[in-house]
């Protein structure tokens, strides 16, 4: 054999010999699937607060009809608790007793009271027989042998420092020198005015707090 052919032949079988021992290519895996994320579910956010708001009215006699008293209010289920003292009157008499829609008692007849408190645009009623009212009218208030009347009343629908129209902060309430018949328009034929207050928060939600729920 020619030394060419040799050399040539020889180099073929290394050309072989590497092509036989070179690595396959390597295929590469695909990345597992990620695990899908539970979802996450926010946190119920806590009920309002009921707002324990409070209100004063200190009443003055009107004239020389030496009737006062001290009433409060406070937050009741649906409304407003009214509870106090009326002082002065004729043992065993019967008063009307309203929220009137201006907290003014300047006037020496407590006009400048204004009317019923009457958002609602209602007919004068009863409030005691679920029929139409004013929201502020209040049921009667009888004096005991000693000329005071215990006040303990709840008044649905009205409110306190919510700055709604249902709100008696800022209001009158008065006192008057007959009892309310319930039925006359637009007073109940309750007489004259002897006695008036200003509805004055004492404890009042914060400003920029929301309604309860």
């Amino acid at each position: 054999m020619t030394p060419i052919r040799t050399v040539f032949l020889l180099g073929s079988a290394l050309a072989l010999s590497a092509c036989g021992t070179a690595e396959a290519p390597v295929a590469e895996e695909a990345p597992a699937p990620a695990a899908p994320v539970e979802a996450v579910e926010p946190a119920p956010a806590p009920a309002a607060a009921q707002l324990a708001a409070s209100a004063r009215a200190t009443l003055a006699p009107l004239g020389d009809s030496g009737v006062g008293g001290e009433l409060v209010f406070d937050i009741a289920d649906g409304g407003v608790r009214v509870t106090g003292t009326l002082a002065g009157l004729q043992p065993g008499a019967t008063h009307a007793l309203h929220v009137h829609e201006f907290g003014d008692c300047s006037a020496p007849d407590g006009t400048s009271a204004g009317g019923h408190f009457n958002p609602g645009q209602q007919p004068h009623g009863d409030r005691a027989t679920g029929g139409p009212h004013h929201a502020g009218d209040i049921p009667n208030q009888t004096a005991g042998d000693n000329g005071e009347a215990t006040v303990d009343q709840v008044l649905a629908g009205l409110e306190i420092a919510s700055g709604g129209a249902y709100d008696i902060v800022g209001k009158g309430v008065i006192v008057h020198a007959q009892a309310d018949d319930y039925t006359t328009q637009p007073t109940g034929n309750a007489g004259g005015r002897i006695a008036c207050g200003v509805i004055e928060p004492v404890n009042a939600p914060p400003a920029d707090a929301g309604p309860a729920e």
